[in-house]
């Protein structure tokens, strides 16, 4: 199956609630690749890569987050898969 990425801004209470936990292990339930890092301003950033279906449903995933968050807005842009994403990581 084709692979498609997505990158993904999530913004509101998106920090300190261990969002990038839940995001990992999140991705690695669905079998996805690529990684998450905050960003200043209190936003969150996200690549997703693998099937369309799966990336989708972490897609949607982000638009409610870890149980502490509370998400305002979540951006998504797609791009051609990256060949050297591999496993699923937090960036710091």
């Amino acid at each position: 199956m084709d692979e498609v990425k997505a990158t993904v801004l999530i913004k509101g209470k998106v920090q300190g609630v261990f969002f990038r936990a839940y995001t990992q292990e999140t991705a690695q339930e669905l079998g996805l690749k690529g990684w998450v890092r905050n960003l200043p301003l209190r936003r969150v950033e996200a690549v997703f890569q693998g099937p369309r279906d799966q990336v989708e449903k972490a897609i949607a995933w982000c638009h409610q987050g870890s149980p502490s968050a509370l998400v305002t807005e979540v951006d998504v842009s797609w791009s051609e898969p990256d060949p050297a994403l591999a496993g699923f990581e937090i960036r710091y």
